[in-house]
């Protein structure tokens, strides 16, 4: 009798077991399903902005250009999510594409439409407030809250290789080898914290804090570089909009 009972009260575990698997992985698979909707919806109306606008002037083109890149990326990344996260990335990319849309719309003079969601490294990065010259190793950079002749490329703010790149248009794309390396050189430390020392609405990027304490101790006369006011670089990508 007593075998008996223990049979009994085994097979009810193993069906309870086998009960909560089968929930879990409902649960999961539902998820994942609504994951990828969102994702899907996002990426159709970047589709639908990028096929119906075109640039009239060369910062309006350029960051539909950069709108367009996202859309590609995005709908690669649709077909190989297979995961709530992998889901996820599709939107984070294809709202960073919106939100070249919508700089591109502005640089035309339009309506740029309904505010879209920040992300934590766009809210973190802040956004350029003013126009800026700097020189740095002899090349001349500019940045600036508005699109125009000298500022043609548009960055959505966020984190890129760790660091934190304010929303903003400039002069050159000083950040992409930063996304295609995965790393930050000296050299845009400088541009960096010349561009963007004391300006408000961006980060406290002070240069003890981007891992520069070591590398100034070591050579002598570029560890003052810290305390020139610089920055605190910690995400876009994309900035990662």
């Amino acid at each position: 009798m007593g075998t008996v009972v223990w049979v009994v009260v085994l097979v009810l575990l193993v069906a309870g077991v086998f009960y909560l698997v089968s929930q879990s992985n409902a649960r999961k698979a539902r998820e994942l399903d609504d994951a990828k909707a969102e994702a899907r919806r996002w990426v159709e109306r970047l589709g639908g902005q990028v096929m119906s606008l075109t640039g009239t002037n060369s910062a309006s083109t350029q960051a539909l250009a950069d709108a367009s890149e996202r859309f590609t990326a995005a709908g690669s990344q649709m077909e190989q999510a297979r995961t709530i996260p992998q889901a996820r990335l599709v939107t984070e990319t294809a709202m960073e594409g919106l939100h070249y849309v919508r700089a591109a719309r502005e640089a035309m003079g339009m309506d740029p439409g309904p505010a879209l969601p920040e992300s934590a490294g766009q809210r973190q990065a802040g956004a350029v407030s003013e126009d800026r010259q700097v020189s740095v190793e002899g090349h001349q950079y500019a940045a600036s809250p508005q699109s125009g002749a000298g500022t043609p490329y548009y960055y959505p703010g966020g984190m890129v290789a760790g660091r934190p790149v304010p929303r903003g248009w400039y002069s050159e794309p000083w950040w992409k080898p930063a996304l295609v390396a995965g790393a930050w050189g000296v050299g845009t430390f400088l541009l960096m914290d010349a561009m963007f020392s004391g300006m408000h609405g961006v980060g406290d990027y002070g240069m003890a804090d981007m891992g520069m304490g070591d590398f100034g101790g070591d050579m002598g006369g570029v560890a003052d570089v810290g305390d020139a006011g610089g920055f605190d670089f910690g995400d876009m990508g994309g900035f990662d909009f």
